[in-house]
């Protein structure tokens, strides 16, 4: 891959990075503990008086995860193709070594595999 569209590929990825992280800050915060983990908002008073409103809260939280267990791999996979594409190894397939159709890092640019191996699982 050349250096212009290595450059054009990190500027999509950086761009939908701020999104990802934009849209799980509305939801969660950063886990001190682990700076890549999300925990969801919001923090549940247990000495709440009115049932309904711990059920709201409840409910609000359920919510919360489902997004972040949504949103938080897609922002792992974004951070995995930047970190390759400074490492020089963004664009190979990671399972035949040959390069991803630029169509496919178009419509995924944290895309890891070709078109012929987007179905295999890799760990």
């Amino acid at each position: 891959m050349n250096k212009k569209d290595a450059l054009h590929f990190k500027a999509k990825l950086e761009k939908e990075k701020k999104l990802l992280e934009e849209e799980l800050g509305t939801v969660a915060k950063i886990n001190p503990e682990n700076p890549e983990h999300w925990d969801a908002s919001p923090a549940i008073e247990v000495d709440s008086a009115d049932d309904n409103e711990v059920a709201d809260k409840m409910e609000e939280l359920e919510s919360n995860e489902a997004i972040i267990e949504q949103l938080e791999p897609q922002l792992k996979e974004v951070k995995a193709a930047l970190a390759r594409i400074e490492e020089g190894t963004y664009g190979v397939c990671e399972v035949s070594g040959e390069a991803i159709e630029p169509e496919r890092l178009e419509a995924n640019p944290s895309a890891r595999t070709c078109i012929a191996h987007m179905n295999d699982k890799l760990s």
